[in-house]
């Protein structure tokens, strides 16, 4: 089984930047795509960022240019630098990944629990 732990979010100021990190854990599985997803009061899941595990990105409109994913393939771990917060960036932001069941071939998805990060002055 895997296991997505979040860690990073808070309060910040407009303009403020802030980093989130998020670790895989678990044995006999290897994880390709990860990524970050965020939902708002009242709105639906988005997709932020996500990065393949040979390090292709792609960006929701919203935050290209203010925000950056990274991975580190060694520790299952991906990170979103976020520049430039915006009040509409508020929302609890997921972590996702594919993760390949090395034994039986499976791929599965799998979320972290979230984390909030607030935008406000």
């Amino acid at each position: 089984q895997v296991q997505l732990v979040e860690s990073g979010g808070g309060l910040v100021q407009p303009g403020g930047s802030l980093r989130l990190s998020c670790a895989a854990s678990g044995r006999g599985f290897s994880i390709n795509a990860m990524g970050w997803y965020r939902q708002a009061p009242g709105k639906q899941r988005e997709l932020v960022a996500i990065i393949t595990r040979g390090g292709s990105t792609n960006y929701a409109d919203s935050v290209k240019g203010r925000f950056t994913i990274s991975r580190d393939n060694a520790k299952n771990t991906v990170f979103l630098q976020m520049n430039s917060l915006k009040s509409e960036d508020t929302a609890v932001y997921f972590c996702n990944a594919m993760a390949l069941e090395t034994m039986r071939g499976r791929q599965f998805e799998v979320w972290g629990q979230g984390t909030l990060v607030t935008v406000s002055a």
